[in-house]
């Protein structure tokens, strides 16, 4: 089931949290409006903090009127980070909160479901839907489901995207890396093919940055530095 995020009940898993990352001088707002405008429907972001990010761009959309649906397979989706954008943007944080219906994943097969025939039905319920995936891989990282059960399954589950993005349906999705030997890193490969845009998430001694690794031809965004602040801090300008 779809619902609208509440802050107290839909906290994300805080024994791991990643800090929260706002960008400086809407440097990501900007490439945001860039996506918004283009006909890329696919766009990938990779790396760290991608869970404070898509929470990010998930307040940004909403104050733009977009209806927002939020697929969760990594429990990092954090309400209190669109609460935040919403006060730096002096908006109500209650007002974008509406505007974003979430679901939670903690299987591949209850993500399969929800990338299918759940989505299916939301995105027909909202006049102007756009999907952000959290962690569309994390579920099918579960070693006690068998390698051949999990690539049939995934790519059935892309499918069903992509049939939705052909439709005019704009896609986010933000997976964490995992390591280059492991046995299912051909799934994060497989997102990238998929993806018509992929923005790489990278922390340094100087903090988050965000580089473009994927695109069409004569796509520029601008620099994408991210610095990493607390919750209510507000962004620099």
């Amino acid at each position: 089931m779809l619902r609208t995020p509440n802050p107290k009940s839909l906290a994300p898993n805080t024994e791991h949290r990643t800090p929260n990352c706002f960008p400086p001088a809407l440097s990501l707002d900007e490439a945001l409006s860039q996506v918004q405008a283009s006909s890329l429907k696919r766009v990938l972001f990779g790396g760290e903090g991608t869970g404070a990010i898509s929470s990010y761009v998930a307040g940004w959309m909403a104050s733009h009127q977009i209806d927002v649906i939020v697929l969760d397979g990594a429990n990092r989706f954090d309400p209190y980070a669109v609460s935040s954008f919403a006060r730096r943007e002096s908006l109500s944080p209650e007002s974008l909160l509406k505007s974003i219906r979430i679901a939670r994943a903690f299987t591949c097969y209850q993500m399969a479901t929800l990338m299918g025939e759940k989505l299916k039905g939301a995105v027909n319920q909202v006049q102007n839907p756009w999907v952000i995936l959290l962690g569309p891989i994390t579920t099918f990282l579960d070693e006690d489901i068998p390698e051949r059960e999990v690539r049939p399954l995934f790519e059935r589950s892309l499918k069903r995207i992509e049939i939705l993005a052909e439709e005019g349906i704009p896609f986010f999705l933000f997976q964490s890396l995992i390591p280059s030997h492991s046995k299912r890193a051909y799934l994060i490969k497989r997102l990238f093919q998929f993806a018509h845009l992929v923005l790489r998430i990278s922390v340094d001694d100087e903090g988050p940055r965000v580089t473009l690794e994927k695109g069409p031809t004569g796509f520029q965004i601008p620099d994408l530095g991210l610095r990493i602040v607390n919750h209510g801090e507000q962004a620099e300008h």
